[in-house]
């Protein structure tokens, strides 16, 4: 299976590619574990490259920035759970939709946006979205 990015070229980190035609096979693998994470959960960049017992956080991240825009980028995270830079406003919209469990930004956090619950939002691979 090939995949292609979204229909504007555009992606999670605003890079754009030209002709999509076969992407990597690590790129593939790495999309594949995005589109199984469920709505409302999350795992991290660490955690993909784990799951899938190849590369590291670096990575998966660099996957997500070239490729991502095609998959729930929303769902592949900084470990932190700080909102993706940039791209803030958009995953939160898609956090509060799918009901990801976030932490409120305490007063003095610049933008006062709220990080994603990693205790609660971490999705381990399971079966079960719970």
């Amino acid at each position: 299976m090939s995949r292609i990015p979204d229909q504007s070229g555009e992606h999670a980190e605003g890079e754009r590619t030209g002709d999509a035609h076969q992407l990597p096979d690590y790129a593939e693998r790495v999309l594949e574990v995005a589109e199984l994470i469920p709505p409302g959960r999350v795992m991290t960049y660490g955690d993909v490259a784990e799951w899938l017992d190849e590369g590291g956080p670096r990575q998966v991240g660099r996957v997500m920035a070239l490729y991502g825009g095609a998959v729930p980028w929303w769902r592949v995270v900084r470990a932190d759970g700080a909102l993706l830079p940039g791209h803030e406003l958009r995953a939160l919209g898609h956090y509060r939709q799918e009901g990801t469990p976030l932490r409120e930004a305490a007063r003095s956090a610049e933008g006062h946006l709220p990080r994603i619950d990693m205790a609660r939002a971490r999705w381990d691979g399971g079966a079960g979205a719970d």
